[in-house]
């Protein structure tokens, strides 16, 4: 808004009175002011919507449309309700000049009026109309001023969100990685250890077992003590059960050594940079680790885990956020299944698919349960960090933004989820190859 300056104003006269209207004009233009003349309310409003006077000296007697009406109808018109009216009027009863004031008026002078003094009402009334548009030029500064800073302000705050979430992610993803890795290398040790002298073990107990064939082929009738021994220890029912200990201890090895690949695979710490990965690798991986809480410990029944895993290629991206997305997605799956009501002709299950997209060359892995679904006003917020429905204690309300902010960002793909309420949770992650 442009700085008014009241010694270079424009004031509109309107009287029907050539005398007063030519004194009036006279006097004021040599002060130098700018004049505009209407001799009616009509023009009066004409002329006010398109010069837009600062100021208005406005006779109260006019035919037609008298000076109160006009006034009245100029402060109804938003280009016009902000100029100040001055009243010029034979009327001095007190009735008029309160009527005077209540249209709009900001002064009221009663004729004959002296020179001297409406000069002077003038030039108070142009400077307070100065100082007004001063005012407001510095209130549309300032309003500005805050927008701005309010705009930087929030600016700053979502860098601070988006800071403390990448610094959460990074610790989280941190702190998982090396325990998992941590806990990985001290399985190792002493796996392997166990794994090497189980097959001397299972040799040497071969090599026993044959011995005393052999023994008793030779010897078929042993003294009382080594019947009676034989007797006690019930070497009969040893021979059975000795080859089957020995496959169930290999299972347990095997399954250990699972884990531990399986802990390795899931924590990738080795891999700082983007690489070749096989997808159905670390949803299995995601799978064992998360196996314990598959088996019902937390709910009625078990959770069965339908695969349908499609023929797709392996995409290039860091290994260790892509599982923390599907860690976060199938962990907030077994939780939705906990809260679910018992249903013993409903089984828990959660489905995992893959596909590969030919068109926009990029794999879909669909994770969806048969939970307790959400209802819409939740599924809006689920992906807002810190958002979360779960009891205080209970849940950061991380996980699924960290999971967007991992596939969007960091990998240009796409996390959307699809809820029905009291049926079904699914969520679909899209992931460019490259």
């Amino acid at each position: 808004m442009k700085i008014f300056n009241y010694e270079k104003a424009n004031i509109l006269i309107v009287d029907d009175n050539p005398t007063n209207l030519k004194v009036l004009s006279d006097t004021i233009s040599s002060l130098g002011w700018e004049i505009l003349i209407a001799t009616d309310g009509e023009s009066a409003i004409e002329q006010a919507e398109y010069a837009l006077p600062d100021l208005i000296l406005l006779d109260v007697m006019m035919p037609g449309m008298d000076g109160f009406q006009t006034c009245t109808e100029l402060k109804k018109k938003s280009a016009t309700q902000d100029i100040p009216v001055i009243f010029l009027t034979a009327l001095t009863d007190q009735f008029d000049k309160v009527l005077g004031f209540s249209t709009g008026a900001v002064d009221y002078i009663t004729k004959p009026f002296q020179l001297d003094e409406v000069l002077v009402r003038i030039q108070v009334h142009l400077k307070l109309r100065s100082l007004t548009k001063q005012l407001e030029v510095q209130n549309q500064e300032l309003d500005k001023r805050v927008e701005e800073r309010t705009k930087e302000l929030s600016i700053t705050l979502e860098q601070l969100k988006q800071s403390q979430l990448h610094l959460v992610q990074s610790e989280k993803l941190s702190a998982l990685g090396e325990l998992v890795a941590g806990v990985s290398h001290e399985i190792n040790n002493p796996l392997n250890f166990v794994i090497g002298n189980f097959e001397f073990l299972n040799s040497y107990i071969t090599a026993f077992k044959e011995h005393f064939r052999l023994y008793h082929q030779h010897y078929p009738d042993p003294v009382i003590d080594i019947t009676e021994h034989t007797r006690l220890i019930e070497l009969e029912q040893m021979y059975e059960d000795i080859p089957k200990l020995m496959s169930s201890i290999n299972t347990g090895l095997t399954r250990i050594h699972a884990i531990s690949d399986s802990l390795r695979t899931f924590s990738r710490l080795d891999i700082s940079r983007k690489t070749v990965f096989d997808i159905h690798e670390g949803l299995d991986s995601t799978l064992m680790i998360l196996s314990h809480r598959l088996k019902g410990n937390e709910l009625p029944s078990k959770i069965e885990v339908i695969k349908d895993y499609g023929n797709i290629p392996q995409i290039e991206c860091y290994p260790e956020q892509i599982n923390q997305v599907f860690m976060n997605i199938i962990a907030n799956s077994i939780d939705a299944l906990s809260e679910k009501s018992v249903d013993i002709k409903k089984m828990n299950t959660i489905l995992i698919s893959t596909e590969f997209n030919q068109e926009n060359k990029s794999i879909i892995v669909t994770i969806k349960d048969n939970g307790i679904g959400m209802p819409i006003e939740i599924q809006k917020q689920i992906f807002e960090p810190f958002f979360t429905t779960k009891p205080r204690g209970k849940g950061t309300g991380l996980g699924l933004s960290i999971s967007r902010q991992i596939i969007e960002e960091n990998h240009n793909g796409k996390l959307r989820c699809a809820s029905v309420l009291n049926e079904s949770t699914q969520f679909f992650i899209e992931i460019p190859l490259k």
